[in-house]
């Protein structure tokens, strides 16, 4: 059995956290401070990192149902049903516009710059982002129909900020660059 006792101050909001960690495990409060801690010394490293906010965000995306959590083999072979030109029907083109129509109204609310709108995509695991010259940004996907796809949304989903975006493809990345409407 435990031989330190500690006094801890807890505000409201985390007087009610514990009260109600305490009823789902059946555990005492003295048992869940315990794995708390446990936890948090375990997953130290993880909660002080940067990505920590990353964290927080892809709780809150996947929380509200609105996002789902995808293997990336599942999603490159989904991909590669569409990944020739000749192979992408219409209504699939239409689907993916009517996403990014959608998305372009949200971010209008959201984002004030392209930059911000690629960190938050690179953030859904979507893409790397390379700062370049003021207002262009390198963008590296992990593969081409990758690459094809999110170029294709991202094109759609800014049409409502305040600038325009000039797009140029390479091989591997796509130099994105905000310019002034």
């Amino acid at each position: 059995m435990p031989s330190d006792r500690v006094t801890v101050s807890l505000d409201e909001e985390s007087r009610e956290a514990l009260e109600s960690l305490s009823e789902q495990t059946d555990g005492s409060r003295s048992e869940v401070i315990r794995e708390a801690i446990a936890f948090y010394a375990a997953n130290f490293e993880s909660a002080r990192a940067s990505d920590s906010d990353h964290l927080q965000t892809y709780y809150e995306m996947l929380s509200t149902g609105e996002h789902v959590l995808l293997d990336v083999d599942l999603l490159h072979a989904f991909l590669d049903q569409v990944a020739e030109p000749e192979d992408r029907d219409d209504e699939f083109l239409e689907t993916i516009d009517r996403v990014a129509e959608y998305h372009a109204q949200e971010y209008a609310e959201r984002f004030d710059s392209l930059e911000d709108v690629l960190d938050w995509l690179s953030v859904c695991g979507f893409l790397t982002v390379r700062g370049a010259d003021e207002g262009s940004y390198h963008v590296v996907f992990p593969s081409e129909s990758l690459r094809w796809f999110m170029t294709r949304f991202i094109r759609g989903s800014v049409a409502d900020l305040d600038f325009d975006v000039e797009i140029e493809e390479s091989v591997s990345k796509v130099l994105f660059t905000e310019t002034e409407r």
